[in-house]
This record gives structure tokens, C-alpha cells and sequence, in this order.
């Protein structure tokens, strides 16, 4: 319990001390005001329910018409608030969960938390995407929902109980059953008594619905995943004629889905099968405590339509957690995902690179820089390397011996190794053999990470007709995400090199960026990126030497630790 305290405590904290916070606060206060004022409406119809009761029972015609205006009164202003209220929250629910979501990115986007939780082993989180897209909703509906019913439950339950105590001024004798004693107001006391019993067995019978909804929601997530995956990869998919292996996998995943969701239902069943029959006889229980008031001359009719209803809206508000218990656990096992998830990115974002980065004038040096693998084998070890404006360096060497992974490190994410790294640019630019493009036009993708709007238009233009996608520029002006999947391995490369042009950065590390090129296309694009960027220190990771290269130095990862130098 106290650590479900402390993630709620966590949650909540971060809404409130969001940008715009305190006026969550001051909206959630209208809120809580408006939903008291369905506490006094139905007050006032408990106090009309005896009016025009009694008014039927002396058969008095115009008192009836004036009850039932009344009524319409009270229908009409009730109805205006429940709206304003509604309406309220959900501007509300919508406020907490961009808090919830734009701290949640802050988290896992800092310092490259995301990569470091995705390679954890131990502490890794699965779905990261449901945890930001679905539980920050879940959590700030459920917060919102459960916290204000719960405070106008407790307000209402104070004001039933005052009318209740006032109506049920009478006692309830058991000797017709053989036992000499009398209970005062027993009316009250059997609202308590009968709530507490059924509260109790809701507990018992839907404990276990906490861990089938958690469970529930991660195989939701994986088959969603599944599928948004096979989404990136249509190309791959129908060259191997992999079409029944992902469905084979599909069913599989939905297969574990629907077996979690028969232990779901039949664990709603378990408490289903107390809990309705309870709601749909909630409303008349009360009639049948009240009567032995009525029969005993206590209470008149009107009076007892009066006792019954009061006594039924103390139940109703006593019930609040049986009628809540399954949103109640929903909302429990939402707010340890997400919780548990911001946690690990907090963790994961405090990373330090261990190759250490440091500013100066001009130039680039790498001194003692080595990879380890995570197992603490050492992979890589570079000699002393001092570049200078304009230098291209290539760094060669065999599949699998680390130098995609000596890429990390210089970028400051691999956390095996050691080194220093001097450079002019606090933010030098890597660029992978496989770039990431984002949703957009082919001009957006050029521009990434930077918005197209940062560059002249005229500048992307260039960029693009110099890596040779003059022909893609019209036709793909407003390209989806789906368009640039079409793009061909050589096309996506000379895309992500265009990107190289634009950003012209002062040092860049290119990871295999142009091995779906022949040779011939390869030597004129380095070509032009040089003739481009004649001051930029470019580093290259490839298998192959890239021709006609001035100020090329090249270094062999297999062998250790000469600097060779060639210039062509």
C-alpha cells in the first residue's frame, strides 16, 4: 500500500508542478464544486420525494402539478451542472495527460534513455509506446474520474446520513423474533453494516483482477507492435514470401491475447457475480429495511418513500468502491506501468558518455579511445588521432569487430569503454548506415532533425539535386511516410546524405552511409560532399576504400595500432 502511496504521490506531483499546473488545480477545484452540487440536488429530491408522496396520498391535485414543476426545476438545473461538469473534466483529463506525456518524452528522450532501456536486459520496459500513448490517458481519466467521485461520495455521504438520522427517529423491536431488545435508528445502522459485508466480499473476489488487466494491456501492446513492425518492412516481407510466417506469428500473439482475456473474463464473471445483483438491487433493499417502520405506524407513506430513498442514497455512496472496484484495480495497475516506466527512464537518463567529450577551436583528437563489449571484452582500440579541418579519416575493418559500436561510443551512448574525444562542434553528426527518416515529405526528411522551415528552400533544392534526387523532388513534394518506404537502399543513403549537406557540420562520422551504392556512385558522392564541405573532418567506418579522397588518412581496425596515410 505504500508503495502504491508513493507512485500516486510520484503521478500527481508531475501534473501539478507542470507548466500551467495550478491552473489544473483551479479547474479541479470548479470540478469538485460542480459534482458537490449533484450532492444537493439529490438532497433536494430525497425532501420532494416525501412532498409529493404526501400530496398523492391526500390526493391533493394542484399540490401534485406544483411538485411535479418542481421537479422539472430541479431536473433542469441538475442536468446544466452535470453537463458544465462533464464538459470541465474532459478539458481537464486532457490537460493531465499532455503533462503526463510531455514529461514522459522528456524522460525517455534525455540523454538517450530510450536506447539505454531498449538494450537493458534486466531492466528493460516492453512497449514504451503503450506506456506514453495509453497509460497517460488511462491514468489521468481514472485519476480524474475515481478522485472526484470519491469526494462528492464522501460530501454526499455526510448530507444522506444527516437526512437519514432525521427521517429514521424510530426503533426497531426484535421481539417479534423472540429477542427483548430494541435498536435505535437502525435504519443508519444497517446502511454501515450492510455496505461493510459487501464491500468485503467485492475485495475477495476481485483481488486478482489487478495482475489480468496489467497483463491484458502488455498483450495488447505486443500484438499492436507486431503488426505496426511487419507495417515498416512490406518490401522485405514479400521478396521472402514471409507472409504465412507473420501470421503464424499474428496468431500466436493473439492467441496469448485471448487466453489472458478468458482469465479476465472469467475473473469478472467471479465478481460479476456478486456485484450485479447487489447494483440492480441497491434501489429496493431500502424499501424492504424501511417497512417494518411503515407497518409499525412509524412512518407514513410519504414518509417512507422519503426514508427509502435517503436510506438508498447512503448505500449508493457507501457502494462507491464496490461499484468502482474493476475501474478502481484498472486504474491501480495503469499507475504502476507508468510509474515503473518513468522510473527506469529517470535511471536509464543518467548515463555519462565514457568516452568524454570535450570543445576546441578547430580540429578533432581522439585520445585513448577504446570499446568494450558488455561483457567487458575489449573490441576496439584507436591509436592517438589528431584530424585537422578538411581531413577525411577511414576507419576499416571485418564484420562484427565493433565498428558500428565504436560509432556509438563516439556518439555518447555506448556505456562500455573509455577514451576522450576534442571536437569543435558540441554536437558533431553521425550518420548510420541505416538513416532514420520521419513522417513527412522528402524535403522534411532532408532537414532532420531540424524542422524544414530552419533552411531555404533553394538550399534543399541543392542538397538533394547533389545526391542525385532531383527526379524524386515534385513528385514527392508532399511524399508520406509511406512514399519514402519506397524508396530504394540507394535512394534512402543519397537521402541521408542530402541531410549531410544541408546541416554542414564542422566534424561528421559516417557508419557505412554509402554501402548500397556501386563503387562508381559512391566516389562521386564523397566527391561532392567533399567539394561541398572542404572544411569538414569527416570520419568514415567502411569495408572498402573509397577512391579519389584528398587528405585521406586510413586506419586498419584488424590491426594495431599503425595510422596509415594515403592522398588521392
Amino acid at each position: 500500500m505504500l508503495i502504491l502511496f508513493r507512485q500516486f504521490k510520484r503521478l500527481i506531483a508531475i501534473c501539478v508542478s507542470a507548466p500551467g499546473g495550478r491552473f489544473n488545480l483551479v479547474l479541479y477545484g470548479l470540478a469538485v464544486a460542480l459534482n458537490l452540487g449533484s450532492v444537493y440536488a439529490a438532497v433536494r429530491l430525497v425532501q420532494w420525494t416525501g412532498e409529493f408522496y404526501s400530496a398523492i396520498e391526500k390526493v391533493n391535485g394542484p399540490e401534485v402539478l406544483r411538485q411535479i414543476g418542481i421537479f422539472a426545476v430541479i431536473i433542469a438545473a441538475n442536468s446544466a451542472r452535470g453537463l458544465s461538469y462533464e464538459y470541465l473534466r474532459k478539458v481537464l483529463e486532457i490537460r493531465l495527460r499532455r503533462a503526463l506525456t510531455d514529461h514522459a518524452l522528456l524522460l525517455w528522450t534525455r540523454n538517450k534513455a530510450f536506447w539505454h532501456m531498449a538494450a537493458d536486459p534486466v531492466d528493460r520496459i516492453d512497449n514504451p509506446d503503450q506506456r506514453i500513448a495509453e497509460d497517460c490517458r488511462l491514468f489521468a481519466r481514472g485519476l480524474l474520474g475515481e478522485t472526484l467521485d470519491l469526494i462528492g461520495e464522501i460530501v454526499g455521504l455526510f448530507s444522506y446520513l444527516t437526512v437519514l438520522w432525521g427521517l429514521s427517529n424510530f426503533a426497531l423491536s426484535l421481539a417479534p423474533i423472540g429477542i427483548d431488545l430494541e435498536l435505535p435508528r437502525y435504519m443508519v445502522w444497517a446502511a454501515f453494516l450492510y455496505v461493510a459485508i459487501s464491500s468485503l466480499v467485492t475485495h475477495l473476489l476481485g483481488r486478482p483482477l489487478k495482475g489480468v488487466l496489467a497483463e491484458q494491456q502488455h498483450r495488447e501492446a505486443s500484438f499492436r507492435f507486431s503488426m505496426a513492425r511487419w507495417r515498416t518492412a512490406f518490401d522485405e516481407v514479400a521478396l521472402s514470401n514471409g507472409e504465412e510466417a507473420e501470421k503464424r506469428q499474428f496468431r500466436q500473439r493473439f492467441d496469448d491475447l485471448a487466453e489472458n482475456w478468458k482469465r479476465l473474463i472469467r475473473a469478472e464473471l467471479v465478481l460479476g457475480s456478486f456485484t450485479f445483483p447487489f447494483r440492480h438491487s441497491v434501489l429496493r433493499i431500502p424499501l424492504f429495511v424501511a417497512l417494518p417502520g411503515y407497518l409499525a405506524g412509524h412512518v407514513a407513506f410519504g414518509g417512507l418513500m422519503q426514508l427509502s430513498m435517503a436510506f438508498s442514497q447512503v448505500v449508493t455512496t457507501l457502494s462507491w468502491f464496490i461499484f468502482s472496484y474493476r475501474d478502481l484495480a484498472e486504474l491501480v495497475a495503469t499507475a504502476s506501468r507508468l510509474d515503473g516506466f518513468l522510473q527506469a527512464a529517470k535511471r536509464h537518463g543518467s548515463h555519462r558518455p565514457v568516452v568524454a567529450r570535450s570543445l576546441q577551436e578547430t580540429g578533432v583528437c581522439l585520445r585513448h579511445v577504446e570499446v568494450m563489449a558488455s561483457d567487458g571484452r575489449t573490441l576496439l582500440r584507436l591509436p592517438d588521432i589528431t584530424l585537422a579541418p578538411g581531413d577525411t579519416l577511414l576507419l576499416r575493418g571485418r564484420s562484427g569487430i565493433g565498428k558500428t559500436t565504436l560509432v556509438k561510443a563516439l556518439a555518447g551512448f555506448w556505456p562500455h569503454g573509455g577514451g576522450k574525444l576534442a571536437i569543435p562542434d558540441s554536437e558533431p553528426f553521425f550518420l548510420p548506415q541505416k538513416a532514420y527518416f520521419p513522417m513527412g515529405s522528402l524535403a522534411a526528411a532532408a532537414a532532420y532533425p531540424a524542422r524544414i522551415e530552419d533552411f531555404d528552400t533553394h538550399a534543399v533544392q541543392n542538397a538533394l539535386t547533389d545526391v542525385g534526387l532531383a527526379h524524386l523532388m515534385h513528385k514527392r513534394q508532399a511524399a508520406s511516410d509511406g512514399d519514402l518506404a519506397r524508396l530504394s537502399g540507394g535512394e534512402l543513403q543519397r537521402l541521408a546524405l542530402a541531410r549531410l549537406l544541408l546541416h554542414r557540420p564542422r566534424f561528421a562520422v559516417l557508419d557505412e552511409a554509402t554501402s548500397s551504392l556501386d563503387h562508381a556512385a559512391e566516389t562521386l558522392l564523397l566527391q561532392t560532399i567533399r567539394s561541398r564541405l572542404p572544411d569538414t573532418i569527416l570520419i568514415l567506418i567502411a569495408h572498402r576504400l573509397p577512391q579519389s579522397l584528398q587528405n585521406l588518412k586510413i586506419h586498419d581496425l584488424d590491426l594495431q595500432p599503425s595510422l596509415l596515410s594515403a592522398s588521392r
